[in-house]
């Protein structure tokens, strides 16, 4: 296994084949769903349809590290050079016979090769939709700017790029890291398209607007300390709940813990493995975390409902719902011995929450670019400043 190249095109061809055929089947459903639409609605479909498969293949990146298939190819972008693990079996086979519990198995190669399937799929979506987009702009039909769906292509190959550097930097944790954080701003370039050819205003108090900013920040910090956490395999330095180790404050080394360029497994320069204290270390810090971002966002769901209209309050209870999934999730990984359905549930969580994040954030610009100002309270959500323009309603 280690003679073999990190990198071979070979099948690089063909598996952009496969890209396409993948690609194809939401490309005709559009067509066919909205043939007797404008372009613009079609191009919103075919976002909306890309951010969902987008979503999901984020969390087939997630099940692929859960289920360590990683490396289960250990090269890129094809098993061995081959296209798939068929063409690759006898190579396996002897991977799998030397290392029956192996970075590479029959199974582990399938999990990596079906990954980098549908991440080719989802990139053959986002081509197509920035081609659209300009094709739309050039035809003077554009609802919003083509630059959109540009630099969402150009953050897919970005994303690509990390992608290969996973394996062929042997699952080095902050590429990883990095890999998920993309994935995740993936949606949010997807989901603020979305939103801006059909524009829903949800008209907020400028505090109100400012904690979403707020959460929005401590989220992403936290789901950064969650990848580092989750890349380092330190889930289970703590297996108690509230205390680590039977003790509020357990013996931790956060210098080794979040030491960023080091190999997985590894100590700070390199020497030796890394200690048991630095793993304690990243697994409080991401609870301290999340005690920060579960205080925020219940801030924010009490400035919602307090806000006092209907579309404010079912994103209260939206935002409070998230919260309460992370945290039974989060806390069944810790006391039922990390299982792989409560550690994907919590990655969904994280996802659904940058999704919903986004889409109120732009809902909530839309709604001051609309009235020309953030009004004072929600209660005055029909009167607007001096000199603004006529305010548009709360969204549903």
């Amino acid at each position: 296994m280690d003679a073999t190249p990190l990198v071979d095109l070979t099948p690089i061809a063909r598996i952009a084949m496969l890209g396409i055929l993948i690609a194809l089947g939401p490309l005709v459903w559009v067509w066919w769903r909205y043939r007797a639409a404008g372009p613009v609605s079609r191009l919103r479909a075919l976002t909306l349809v890309t951010l969902f498969l987008t979503f999901d293949l984020v969390l087939f990146g997630v099940f692929t590290r859960l289920s360590d298939s990683g490396l289960g190819c250990p090269d890129w972008p094809g098993c061995y050079g081959s296209v798939s693990p068929i063409g690759a079996r006898e190579e396996i086979h002897a991977a799998q016979t030397a290392q029956p519990t192996g970075p590479v198995t029959h199974g582990k190669a399938w999990i990596e090769m079906i990954h980098r399937y549908l991440a080719t799929g989802v990139g053959v979506l986002i081509s197509v939709l920035a081609i659209a987009s300009w094709v739309v702009a050039r035809r003077g039909q554009a609802a919003i700017s083509p630059w959109w769906a540009t630099v969402t292509w150009v953050w897919v190959c970005v994303q690509g790029a990390f992608g290969a550097f996973t394996v062929t930097m042997k699952l080095y944790p902050a590429i990883v890291t990095l890999h998920l954080l993309g994935g995740l701003f993936l949606l949010v370039l997807l989901a603020a398209q979305a939103e801006a050819y059909e524009r829903r205003p949800l008209r907020l108090p400028r505090a109100t607007h400012v904690a979403a900013v707020v959460v929005a920040v401590l989220s992403t910090v936290q789901i950064a300390l969650g990848g580092w956490v989750s890349t380092n395999y330190a889930v289970l330095a703590c297996t108690d709940f509230p205390t680590c180790h039977g003790r509020w404050w357990p013996e931790m080394d956060f210098v080794q813990g979040f030491a960023i360029f080091r190999e997985l497994g590894a100590a700070k320069g390199g020497e030796g493995y890394l200690p048991f204290a630095a793993l304690t270390a990243i697994h409080v810090a991401h609870r301290l975390g999340a005690l920060v971002v579960f205080i925020a966002m219940a801030v924010l769901a009490v400035m919602l409902w307090r806000d006092g209209g209907a579309a404010c309050r079912r994103w209260a209870m939206a935002v409070v719902g998230v919260a309460a999934w992370q945290f039974a999730t989060g806390l069944s990984n810790v006391v039922l011995g990390w299982p792989l359905l409560a550690a994907l549930g919590h990655s969904a969580g994280a996802a659904a929450l940058v999704v919903g994040l986004s889409v109120l954030l732009a809902r909530a610009h839309h709604a001051r670019r609309a009235t020309g100002a953030i009004p004072v309270a929600a209660g005055a959500a029909g009167a607007p400043r001096s000199g603004a323009r006529r305010p548009l309603g709360h969204s549903a």
